[in-house]
């Protein structure tokens, strides 16, 4: 085990209290150090790894067998006086572990903790943290990097690695590894951890809401001889910072201030009056909110909600209008859902901005969620999650048990998210704390973290209708998803008329040998019910309005509304209960 220094060489030093004298002394050393890595790194450079395609899932193809596992808490410090570089740190390590995240560590290749990383800078988004120099901790961009490295080295010394440079620390610091020789600290980039895998392996780095996880996996197991012991556990002097060392006339003391409270940040991107009044709720003075748009500005009144009461505001005005814009003018489905998901990303990357390191708690958007958990923005905090739809992975699930028993119904297989996508959604759904949502089929898919809104009622009065009515509204728009082939074999049945509330995107004859019409002012009291066989509804506000307005409304599951007077619901996909169901309203035959 090779190493620049060894702890027991500067420990009496440390203990003397710092001056600038050896502070200078200190700087000097370090870039006299710094100056003489570049050189030799430079006459033999380490290549970058490289990371594999970022799946969520834990074991990936081709790497089956876990290596070794470290977990360690985030929040080690539970003094008010060190909130503020507690925030620090783990906003450092949410950086240091998104670069680290599905690295593909090769066989006989040397893993370099500075050469994966690169230098921490403000500029790429690194904060104040706490870092150890002459045995104190104090304030520095990057602090607090060395829970990552401690990290790093218990697992290549749980899989057998050979282990190339190493420096343990000269004190311990509290809730490290130091106290039990497994630690490894890292000063950029002269302090390094290096080591060489024995065979090819995966690493994942992620962070839970209060710890660091990592993982390394293999292709075949850790033998016992092959795993390695750690130094000896010593009796290293815990380290000071100026919240307990006592030592005012020390020239880093810092002064003391106040302390720095956790705060929420609503990232948002859904215009629901059920979440208007959700986070209404819930937003207080000092909270982060960031939206798409400036409603008020841009005359946008379903986001002018949004900016009213307190909180800082972030916009993404640019990301949204261009992508909302080519979402709008897209021919296809599938192309509009593909302009949907370009513009959420680049409206995500905007808003993500404003996740402060202090933004403890975070109200995300769906349509935001797997692109902040992509990016590594979510780790560290406590995630509540604005439902509009199903998981992609169970939507696209459904849509493909469908397209296969269906195969002549091309929109039902028109789109598909990617994967990494669909899993990075996954892996942030299971993290977040709470999924609100007024869809009760969603809620129903987390049970225990589910909190159910009552879906808003439009203002409306009750129509009157003629009790011999033989049409039926059918919402739209005409996909298969909406269940219009349903309608259409029922319609064709029973003999009925269709009024069409959305545009037809199944091809210009699918409703041909029906009697059709679009909707006009009056067609409430022209027909019998609302119906909306659907295999996927994510917003089913028509047929809210419809039993608000006293219309039968004829629906599945899937369309997110409880059972309640008025509403009867048939299971998707099944025509002969459809057919019964609205007979029975139509007081036709069947």
């Amino acid at each position: 085990m090779n190493s620049i220094t060894r702890p027991g060489d500067i420990r009496l030093a440390e203990r003397r209290q710092p001056t600038r004298a050896s502070g200078i002394v200190f700087a000097a050393k370090a870039a006299g150090l710094r100056l003489w890595r570049r050189l030799t790194d430079g006459l033999a450079p380490l290549p970058r790894l490289a990371p594999l395609s970022r799946l969520a899932t834990d074991a990936p193809a081709g790497y089956p067998v876990l290596l070794a596992e470290s977990v360690t808490p985030l929040w080690s410090d539970p003094r008010l006086s060190e909130t503020r570089y507690q925030f620090g740190k783990v906003e450092n390590l949410r950086r240091a572990a998104a670069a680290f995240d599905g690295l593909a560590l090769p066989a006989g290749g040397v893993f370099s903790f500075w050469k994966q990383l690169g230098k921490p800078s403000r500029r790429r988004g690194f904060v104040d943290g706490r870092m150890l120099r002459e045995g104190c901790l104090v304030p520095s961009i990057g602090g607090g990097l060395c829970q990552i490295s401690n990290a790093l080295y218990d697992l290549a010394l749980q899989a057998g690695a050979e282990i190339i440079e190493r420096h343990a620390h000269s004190r311990i610091v509290p809730g490290s590894l130091a106290a039990f020789g497994r630690d490894a600290t890292v000063a950029w980039n002269y302090v390094d951890l290096r080591f060489r895998m024995p065979q090819d392996a995966l690493l994942r780095a992620r962070l839970g809401a209060s710890t660091l996880t990592l993982q390394l996996y293999g292709r075949s197991a850790v033998t016992g001889t092959a795993r390695q012991s750690a130094e000896a556990a010593t009796d290293l002097p815990v380290a000071n910072d100026c919240g307990s060392c006592g030592e005012t006339g020390c020239f880093r003391h810092e002064r003391a201030t106040a302390p720095v409270a956790g705060r929420t940040a609503f990232l948002l991107d859904e215009a629901w009056p059920e979440f208007r009044a959700y986070v209404g709720e819930r937003r207080a003075r000092g909270d982060i909110l960031a939206i798409p748009l400036d409603g008020k500005r841009w005359n946008r009144p379903r986001y002018t909600w949004m900016t009213e009461g307190y909180g800082t505001v972030v916009t993404a005005t640019l990301a949204s209008l261009t992508h909302a814009f080519l979402a709008r003018h897209a021919a296809a489905n599938g192309a509009r859902v593909v302009a949907q998901l370009r513009r959420a990303e680049a409206v995500a990357r905007r808003l993500g901005r404003a996740l402060a390191p202090d933004a403890t708690e975070v109200c995300v958007a769906q349509s935001l969620l797997p692109f902040l958990s992509r990016a590594g923005l979510l780790g560290g905090r406590r995630i509540t999650v604005l439902m509009t739809r199903l998981p992609m992975a169970a939507l696209q699930a459904k849509l493909d048990a469908a397209a296969a028993a269906h195969p002549e119904r091309a929109t039902l297989a028109d789109f598909r998210a990617p994967a990494d996508l669909v899993a990075a959604e996954a892996e942030a759904l299971a993290a977040a704390e709470r999924i609100v949502t007024p869809h009760a089929e969603i809620a129903a898919l987390f049970p225990g973290r589910a909190e159910r809104l009552d879906w808003r009622m439009p203002e409306a009065a009750v129509i009157p209708r003629s009790l011999h009515a033989r049409a039926v509204a059918f919402p739209g728009p005409s996909l298969a998803r909406k269940g219009a082939h349903e309608l259409r074999a029922a319609a064709l049945h029973l003999g009925l008329d269709v009024v069409l509330l959305g545009s037809t995107l199944e091809g210009e004859a699918f409703w041909h040998g029906l009697s059709t019409r679009p909707a006009d002012a009056g067609w409430r009291s022209e027909v019998a019910a609302v119906v909306q066989p659907a295999l996927v509804e994510e917003q089913p506000r028509t047929l809210l309005a419809a039993l608000a307005a006293g219309i039968p409304v004829i629906a599945t599951p899937a369309c997110g509304i409880a059972p309640r007077p008025g509403l009867t619901l048939v299971s998707a996909g099944d025509t002969q209960a459809l057919v019964r169901a609205i007979a029975k309203i139509t007081h036709t035959g069947h």
